[in-house]
């Protein structure tokens, strides 16, 4: 039962939620984690007079990819709610998809061919600038528009990623996406082949083969990315959107389009803006403050440094919110959360099924409890330890939107 329906009420108040991607960490130097050895003065006054807690993304020992993280947080089941990472990409990055098509995610890469095979040398291909993945893009494009009847779409995402959509003539079964990763995810092994999970499924990975065989071909010749490896094969699902579900207009300040994409698909009005650092995001938000009621706003340079293993820049870049925090709580959101869609620690250098840090700001909490937005102060936090999907029941009964239940 959703214990929402027939809570929900209208309210002035506006919720702004702070995602710092990947944000959660384990001890890399002295013991201390990267949110421990970051100097951040603001967050921790505000973390004196807040509620924290850690939640768990997905549900004890899972590790959560991006998309289950997000929707977490935005309050939906993600065992309920599966989407596949190139629906988010492609929509992140104004592509249309529909019941008929399957998107993917793509990663330019670097391979050197031995004996006639493909190897992988670079899965980033060096983190190509993003205008040279427009270059790229347009000569896959130009040069490949259709495979078998199949519509090709390709567009250019940040750095070296990119979306794919095939376009079928027909509405495509449900489980047609059932296909694996090409992407070995470690150098000095080939590509692996894309094997369709079931029947539909396996006519689908047809098209995909050919279709990474002509890209090959028109990529040969580039010095760096002369590959494309393959990643989260979806279809369009079904999802309420924030408004339906919590009745509030929300929106997404976000730099990079997956975020962009999964914001689209449960009814954010994705808000464009010019730049890419934590100013240009705040100058957005200060732009459309009196437009909405819900306001995702997502930082994801934390999660690209733990990826990395690079806790010195996972540390700067909480050290740099921190040096922004006083921008945020001039517009006096009536209530502030603060946290991550999953951990990403340097040590591993990749997300973790780690509990996540979150921090909850409103004059309707307890407070006093911790003296930091870190993994153990947060641990000593009146919210706990508490799934992911509670979160948005705890901001609306914070902002007044939800009436009591029973008599």
């Amino acid at each position: 039962m959703d214990i929402l329906k027939g809570l929900l009420e209208k309210s002035n108040s506006k919720i702004l939620m702070v995602v710092l991607d990947g944000l959660g960490g384990l001890p890399v130097k002295d013991g201390k984690t990267e949110l421990e050895l970051a100097r951040t003065p603001n967050l921790d006054k505000l973390a004196k007079s807040s509620a924290l807690g850690m939640h768990i993304p997905v549900d004890y020992g899972i590790t959560p990819g991006s998309g289950p993280g997000h929707l977490g947080i935005f309050g939906y089941d993600p065992l309920k709610y599966q989407i596949g990472r190139g629906i988010l990409e492609a929509l992140g990055l104004g592509l249309e998809v529909r019941h008929t098509d399957v998107a993917i995610r793509g990663n330019y890469a670097t391979v050197e061919y031995v004996d006639g095979k493909p190897v992988v040398k670079d899965r980033r291909a060096g983190r190509i600038p993003t205008e040279e993945n427009r270059r790229i893009t347009k000569k896959i494009q130009e040069n490949l528009k259709e495979i078998d009847g199949v519509q090709v779409i390709i567009a250019p995402g940040m750095e070296h990623r990119t979306a794919i959509v095939l376009r079928f003539p027909e509405p495509l079964p449900e489980g047609s996406d059932e296909i694996n990763d090409t992407d070995p995810q470690e150098v000095g092994k080939e590509p692996l082949e894309p094997v369709g999970g079931n029947p539909n499924a396996q006519k689908v990975a047809q098209v995909v083969k050919k279709f990474i065989g002509k890209v090959a071909e028109i990529l040969r010749d580039e010095p760096k990315a002369n590959y494309l490896l393959l990643r989260g094969f979806a279809q369009k699902p079904n999802i309420p959107t924030m408004e339906e579900r919590f009745g509030v207009k929300s929106c997404c300040i976000a730099v990079y389009p997956m975020y962009k994409g999964l914001a689209s698909l449960v009814g954010m009005e994705i808000v464009e803006f010019e730049g890419t650092t934590i100013q240009s995001e705040i100058d957005t938000l200060k732009k459309v403050w009196e437009g909405y009621e819900f306001f995702f706003l997502h930082i994801k340079k934390t999660d690209s440094y733990g990826e990395d293993g690079n806790w010195e820049g996972k540390i700067s870049v909480i050290e740099d919110f921190d040096k922004h925090l006083p921008q945020f709580l001039e517009l006096k959101p009536d209530v502030l959360a603060i946290t991550g869609d999953h951990s990403t620690p340097s040590k591993i250098k990749g997300h973790s099924w780690h509990p996540v840090p979150l921090l909850i700001h409103s004059p309707y909490v307890l407070g006093g409890t911790s003296d930091r937005l870190t993994e153990r102060e947060c641990l000593k936090g009146e919210l706990g330890i508490l799934p992911a999907e509670k979160i948005m029941n705890l901001l609306l009964a914070n902002s007044h939107r939800l009436k009591k239940y029973g008599a």
